[in-house]
């Protein structure tokens, strides 16, 4: 527990501080989180999905692991339909729920949390993989909600056309697809290009984080109760869900704490610009972006405590 809060814990929030202070001290100016955002999404992220899957060999343990780090994602999905269905409760409040537990910040937070809290190969390839595959899923969910509310409802064809659109011009999507291409057909990233990537791929952790409190300087929240609120299912119920399926699937050891403290992520930060590109409620997405963020200072701790004592 010391170990995590010193690794991990304690140098997150003290780059979000100083991404803070650095645009609350004119350093920095509105946007420029943009330039930190972009370098990681195109570059950093890319080339650390390469270099590290790339090689990976899908035996059962792997095959194992991404199937207990996806379902409880499918699970919480199940259980809000079938909240819906039954309960009758406005569809919006589903695409909220649906989008601030399904969303999680996976690449960009979670990412430098593992790299952090467990340094060397097998935490960094963990990471890799685990964020790799629940941000896919994550992403291809969220935005398919969001079309399905900008077209009402009226046309679900059109919306999933739309996102395959998007999905297949993802840099981080379409790095991971690469790298398991590779591995599949048994291509070697030669050793040059392997250690260039990785050289890329570490600045992932820094630049991220710092970018999150970049981010976070001069947002309007409101809505401050629900945003509260709706961040409780995130920080609560998927990493709980996470506990149980690492138990019936049978992962252990430090798949098992990295596919629960991944699913005890903060709410993505991407969430944001999503919510002004489709007008969807976003003050209210700005909140849970905070408490699930800020948070974590908290929540993750205990995570952590709870996945090392199953």
């Amino acid at each position: 527990m010391i170990q995590v809060l010193t690794n991990a814990v304690f140098p997150i929030f003290f780059l979000i501080g100083l991404g803070y202070l650095a645009r609350r001290c004119g350093i920095l100016k509105q946007g420029d989180e943009r330039v930190f955002s972009a370098y990681v999404f195109y570059f950093a992220l890319p080339a650390f999905f390469l270099a590290n899957l790339s090689s990976l060999s899908f035996s059962k343990e792997v095959l194992r692991f991404i199937a207990a780090a996806l379902a409880p994602t499918f699970a919480v999905m199940i259980l809000y339909l079938a909240a819906y269905v039954l309960l009758r409760f406005e569809r919006d409040l589903l695409f909220k729920l649906l989008i601030s537990t399904v969303f999680g910040s996976y690449a960009f937070f979670g990412v430098p949390f593992i790299l952090f809290a467990f340094p060397g190969t097998q935490g960094e390839a963990l990471a890799a993989l685990s964020s790799s595959v629940m941000a896919m899923v994550s992403v291809g969910i969220s935005i398919t909600v969001l079309e399905i509310h900008r077209q009402k409802g009226k046309d679900f064809i059109k919306a999933v056309a739309t996102v395959a659109g998007s999905l297949s011009k993802n840099p981080l999507i379409l790095s991971v697809l690469a790298a398991f291409s590779m591995s599949l057909l048994g291509i070697r990233l030669p050793s040059p290009v392997s250690h260039m990537l990785h050289m890329l791929g570490a600045t992932t952790s820094t630049v991220a984080i710092f970018m999150l409190g970049v981010f976070l300087y001069g947002r309007r929240y409101g809505h401050l109760w629900e945003g509260f609120l709706l961040a409780l299912p995130r920080v609560i119920l998927l990493p709980a869900l996470a506990v149980l399926f690492t138990g019936l699937i049978g992962t252990s050891g430090l798949d098992a704490t990295v596919i629960i403290m991944m699913s005890a992520m903060p709410v993505a930060i991407s969430t944001i610009v999503l919510s002004e590109r489709y007008d969807f409620y976003k003050e209210t997405v700005a909140s849970l972006i905070l408490f699930s963020s800020l948070g974590a200072i908290i929540y993750l701790p205990v995570w952590f405590f709870v996945s090392g004592a199953r």
